[in-house]
């Protein structure tokens, strides 16, 4: 097996880092190392449903944003919905035909109720800014503008509709919204998650304190992959310098067949349980 340093870049300078990554570390080192430093990468497990709905409903919108502000309907967004159903995944073609009309009956409320009348300046946005010790870089889902404003827009798909927990601790919306004040130099405070199956959003505001906390939490979950993979390729022992965090996550993590304690953390999950029924 041959390893390769995660971060690019002098030691010292900025460290380039995606929330993706910082979110892998931060719930299991393991799971990260599987997944941005062997290579080889180690085989991922077969397409779950969860993961193909929640990619076509994102598609969707997006290519609903493409449309002009007057095609922005609910029937316009089922037609978008079928055009990007994929069935990776689904038990059979009963099982995921079923959650296609679901898929179409969610979004069409969610876009009536909430976003046909969102005014997005960016949708699918890439943003990367220096941000103290860091170079944040990511895709963010939708950026609104309001009152002078950008709010930052992240879609939820799980079964769960989040809370205002959720938004005020997200990592990610904390470092999307500091890489944009840094991008454009317009205040980004609102942070936003839309579950798009029940259409309700919940909203945080930041404040500079609270966005400099994300920052160094940022800082310092970054400097300590970037350790880890240092050490690695020193020649440390991969489980000593990348440990396992068994739990609940490891249900639907994607590197599972690799991973003994994660296979012992939690049964078999049926694919199907991930999607809610």
């Amino acid at each position: 097996m041959r390893f390769q340093l995660a971060f690019d870049g002098m030691p010292d300078g900025p460290v380039r880092v995606t929330p993706a990554r910082l979110a892998a570390w931060s719930a299991c080192p393991r799971r990260y190392r599987f997944g941005y430093v062997d290579r080889p990468r180690p085989p991922r497990g077969p397409a779950l449903p969860h993961t193909t709905l929640g990619a076509v409903l994102h598609n969707a919108l997006r290519a609903f944003y493409e449309e002009p502000p007057e095609r922005r309907t609910g029937e316009r967004v089922r037609e978008l919905v079928r055009g990007h159903w994929r069935d990776d995944g689904f038990a059979d073609r009963r099982h995921s035909a079923e959650f296609l009309v679901r898929a179409q009956d969610w979004l069409s409320e969610y876009v009536e109720r909430v976003a046909a009348t969102a005014k997005p300046v960016g949708v699918e946005k890439w943003v990367s800014a220096t941000t103290g010790r860091i170079i944040v870089q990511g895709r963010v889902d939708r950026v609104d503008e309001r009152d002078g404003e950008f709010v930052i827009v992240d879609y939820k798909a799980g079964k769960r509709a989040p809370d205002g927990e959720e938004a005020r601790n997200s990592l990610a919306l904390a470092l999307y919204a500091l890489a944009l004040r840094g991008m454009s130099h317009v205040r980004c405070r609102q942070v936003e998650l839309h579950h798009l199956r029940t259409a309700e959003v919940v909203r945080w505001r930041h404040t500079a304190d609270s966005l400099a906390e994300h920052r160094e939490r940022a800082e310092r979950l970054a400097r300590q992959s970037r350790e880890a993979t240092a050490a690695l390729g020193r020649g440390d022992s991969p489980d000593r310098v990348f440990p396992p965090r068994p739990g609940g996550q490891c249900a639907g993590c994607e590197f599972r067949r690799h991973c003994p304690e994660g296979q012992r953390a939690v049964p078999v999950v049926d694919p199907r349980a991930l999607l809610g029924e």
